[in-house]
């Protein structure tokens, strides 16, 4: 294993040629290849490819199919600059089947040149590019910035798949596999695993999987394309055995650390004996895990799990009174002013008998009350802190942290979460022993539940406790589909509810594209509403609206003085209104399954039945028309966070925890669930048989990639 790592940190011959002192042009390229990691032999060797293109066939226009990349060879019909909004670029054109546009919005003048040439000569074009359905009804299909090329008729094909690299801006594909191929030719690619273990698990050796990806074969085109080829099955296995060994590592250092333990006390006990309801069986048991995770004189990191209505935050309560019978204080950090009010609400009243002094600190607090709250804080008057990102500001101060409990934590980005753990004072560090400092105890807190492959990548580094049962007495909640069409019907709905005294919310489409255009959306639907609902109370809070005016509207909703809510997706966690028993949700197919499940969870808190009404309005994408049925189907958000893993995929799944850092790239942890689980226990297997493998498959995979699965 020396010689192997001697020979992949040395630069292959040929490939820092020209990088060097070549001038300003080497200089720039040399410099971009580095920021991608590209430095040596190895570097190149294992720069596998993020995709393929398949250019081995031509696909006639009378047979493409929408919302997928083909390849077409076509003659150019007409080419014409139009201005509709904007410049665009339309390029007519034919083969023996049919007719496609072209459509290039950014475009330049070589590319009217070369189409111009390819119409005057009568040459071929190719194109590939994703297919879409033409604007009009009756229009031919389209294509938007295809790639194209002239090339004389009867020109060969691509007998093998065209390898795509991931590359910075200005770096060509060529360029890539030119270094690519000097690497493979420079370098012996040799194995770092115990040859036993190999030849028990029966992949493919590394070197000639590296090999097959950069130069697929011509056969197995399929296989290559979907990645069940058994190149990609070794591949994948190594990257998910680098991230069980980095997460390991991670997990081993956390455990090396020290925090203060806390003991439960009598007024956990005395909690307990105070709640005028009976805990579930699952919030018995994380309770538990977490009381002995707190005792432990190891910084608890823990995720707690459960769906919308689970019981979280009694959980949380528990874990809070038990830091405070021990003499430290706690810290709860929500993503929201209105569920960070909700705590507050909830947990302030249900600590105070136990003589537990709770301060709310939040951005639109008044100077006077927030000047009172950092007294008491920093004095330790104070016990319990609960607010939103005001309470990482440098002004908060406390006398002696010992539990963050940060809600939503996926809302939050990874420095927010340190800066919220730093606010510990250390009470034993010195400068001569800076290692005796005490660590800060960590809840996170979730209702978008981890499915358990992803729980098994992305969190093995964290302890996870699941609520996986609803507090009985939860009414179900019936979730209608509804075109956009039948909003009269939906209106009547809303009047029938409310004269049987029931409240309803009714939230507005979400507009990504401008922030100012939802809120706007949002006035008007209020507007709009009122005049449709005449004699009823219909109030209206968005996210720009000053914290007293929401809080204002937030409380008549709850006492009953605002029949109707029209809101953006600020209600979508932390709102209970018990009466509330029918939600509309407008445009439902602009939003996530997440989001859909946490808006419906507003409902259903009551004795009455509940119905969401899911408004959408056609055509349907097939993403789109997936997520309604998913919603419509089920009501197990453990159901839901596996199907919105498949659609979303990881990185976007589990939100900031992840920002500025890759997940996996070439392994899917729904789908590669098995490799996952032999790339845990080989993992497991190496840290205790054989530590120096293990920590030459680390530098081999994360190396000069440091980031590369950083979780």
């Amino acid at each position: 294993m020396t010689a192997t790592r001697k020979s992949v940190t040395t630069p292959a011959r040929g490939l820092t040629k020209g990088t060097g002192n070549a001038g300003a042009a080497g200089d720039t390229m040399a410099h971009r290849l580095e920021r991608m990691g590209l430095r040596t032999a190895r570097d190149y060797v294992l720069h596998l490819p993020l995709r393929y293109e398949d250019e081995t066939r031509v696909v006639p226009v009378a047979e493409l199919e929408p919302m997928l990349v083909q390849q077409i060879e076509v003659r150019v019909l007409a080419v014409e600059v139009a201005v509709r909004g904007r410049k665009q670029l339309l390029v007519r054109a034919e083969d023996d089947t049919g007719e496609i546009l072209l459509r290039f919005l950014n475009f330049y003048p070589n590319q009217i040149g070369a189409f111009n040439s390819a119409e005057r000569d009568g040459k071929p074009v190719r194109v590939r590019g994703e297919v879409r359905h033409g604007w009009l009804p009756g229009s031919p299909p389209e294509m938007v910035h295809p790639k194209f090329r002239a090339v004389t008729e009867g020109a060969p094909l691509p007998q093998a798949l065209t390898p795509v690299y991931p590359a910075a801006a200005g770096v060509p594909q060529a360029l890539l596999r030119k270094r690519i191929d000097a690497a493979l030719v420079a370098l012996k690619l040799e194995e770092v695993l115990p040859q036993r273990l190999l030849d028990r698990l029966g992949y493919l050796s590394l070197a000639e999987a590296v090999r097959t990806l950069h130069h697929p074969p011509v056969a197995d085109n399929a296989a290559l394309l979907d990645k069940s080829h058994q190149a990609w099955t070794r591949i994948k296995f190594e990257e998910l055995l680098a991230q069980q060994l980095a997460m390991a590592r991670a997990r081993a250092l956390r455990l090396a650390r020290r925090a203060r333990p806390l003991n439960p006390g009598a007024g956990v006990l005395a909690l307990c004996g105070a709640l005028p309801f009976a805990l579930t069986g699952a919030q018995e048991r994380v309770i538990a895990e977490i009381s002995a995770d707190l005792a432990r004189a190891q910084p608890m990191t823990r995720l707690l799990q459960g769906d919308v209505g689970a019981g979280k935050t009694i959980v949380a309560a528990f874990a809070a009174m038990q830091a405070i019978d021990a003499g430290m204080q706690v810290a709860l950090m929500a993503p929201t002013e209105i569920l960070a009010e909700q705590h507050l609400r909830k947990l302030g009243p249900l600590l105070a008998p136990f003589g537990v002094t709770t301060v709310w600190l939040a951005g639109s607090q008044k100077a006077s009350e927030r000047r009172a709250a950092l007294e008491a804080l920093a004095s330790g008057a104070a016990q319990f802190a609960i607010g939103t990102h005001a309470l990482i500001e440098d002004s908060a101060k406390f006398r002696a942290l010992g539990l963050a409990i940060v809600d939503e934590q996926h809302r939050f980005g990874v420095g927010q979460r340190l800066a919220l753990l730093r606010k510990a004072q250390p009470e034993v560090a010195t400068e001569a022993a800076p290692e005796a400092a005490l660590e800060v105890h960590q809840l996170m807190m979730t209702a978008t539940p981890i499915p358990r492959t992803l729980a098994m990548t992305a969190l093995a580094d964290l302890d996870v406790s699941t609520i996986d049962e609803l507090p009985p007495g939860r009414t179900p909640i019936r979730t209608r589909l509804v075109d956009n069409l039948r909003r009269a019907e939906v209106i009547a709905r809303v009047r029938h509810e409310v004269a049987r005294g029931a409240q309803c919310y009714w939230v507005c489409p979400l507009i990504e594209e401008s922030e100012a255009l939802q809120l706007q959306t949002a006035i008007d639907t209020h507007a709009r509403l009122g005049a449709e609902l005449v004699g009823l109370n219909v109030g209206l809070v968005h996210g720009k609206l000053a914290a007293a005016e929401k809080q204002a509207v937030m409380h008549a909703f709850a006492a009953g003085a605002v029949q109707v809510l029209v809101a953006t997706t600020v209600i979508e966690v932390g709102v209970d209104v018990p009466n509330a028993s029918l939600m509309v949700v407008e445009h439902a197919e602009r939003f996530g399954l997440a989001q859909l499940h946490q808006l419906r969870g507003r409902v259903g808190r009551g004795a009455v039945e509940s119905v969401c009404v899911l408004m959408y309005e056609k055509p349907l994408s097939p993403v789109a028309s997936e997520r309604l049925r998913t919603m419509h189907e089920t009501t197990d958000g453990f159901e839901i966070a596996r199907r919105d893993l498949r659609i979303r995929g990881p990185g976007e799944f589990l939100g900031a925890r992840q920002s500025g850092s890759a997940l996996l790239r070439f392994s899917d942890v729904e789908l590669d669930a098995a490799i996952v689980e032999r790339a845990q226990a080989t993992a497991r297997w190496l840290e205790a048989h054989d530590p120096a493998a293990a920590a030459a498959h680390l530098e081999r995979w994360l190396g000069s990639r440091e980031a590369f699965l950083k979780a």
